[in-house]
């Protein structure tokens, strides 16, 4: 996507009147109006009904633009391909939390849960998960199943 020289594309502070952010976009003001409409691109609201643009708004209107003249994507697919991508950075998120949790869990695991064993003298052998216990001079294995 490309960047409004000197403004942040993070930026999402509603700051620029219509005629600004159309300037900005290089594009008609009527364009923006339309684009807001059909839901392209919605920018804040001031309290007399007057449209507030940010940074990103714009730099997204230009990616609108790119899309739609250099690249030939409708309006349609344009809308299509946004909200593809906004799901697919909410997918992301989710994973990282799940990452986050499945690091958590397999922490508390490794930590918090304690594994036994018998020793070849008959001795019982704490063991740290993963852990395997020391099987020489062993003959035989026995399992422990509790009724």
């Amino acid at each position: 996507m490309t960047r409004i020289s000197g403004l942040s594309g993070d930026d999402r502070t509603p700051v620029f009147v219509i005629s600004v952010a159309a300037e900005l976009a290089g594009m008609h003001a009527q364009t923006l109006r339309q684009y807001d409409r059909i839901g392209l691109v919605t920018p804040s609201r001031t309290r007399g009904g007057g449209r507030r643009y940010s940074a990103a708004d714009v730099t997204r209107l230009r990616e609108v633009q790119r899309l739609s003249q250099e690249e030939g994507v409708s309006l349609g697919a344009i809308q299509r391909i946004f909200d593809l991508e906004h799901q697919v950075e909410a997918l992301r998120a989710r994973v990282a939390e799940l990452d986050d949790e499945l690091d958590a869990a397999r922490e508390e695991l490794g930590r918090g849960r304690r594994f036994f064993a018998v020793g070849s003298q008959g001795e019982i052998v704490a063991l740290r998960h993963g852990q395997r216990p020391d099987r020489s001079g062993e003959q035989a294995l026995v399992v422990w199943q509790p009724r």
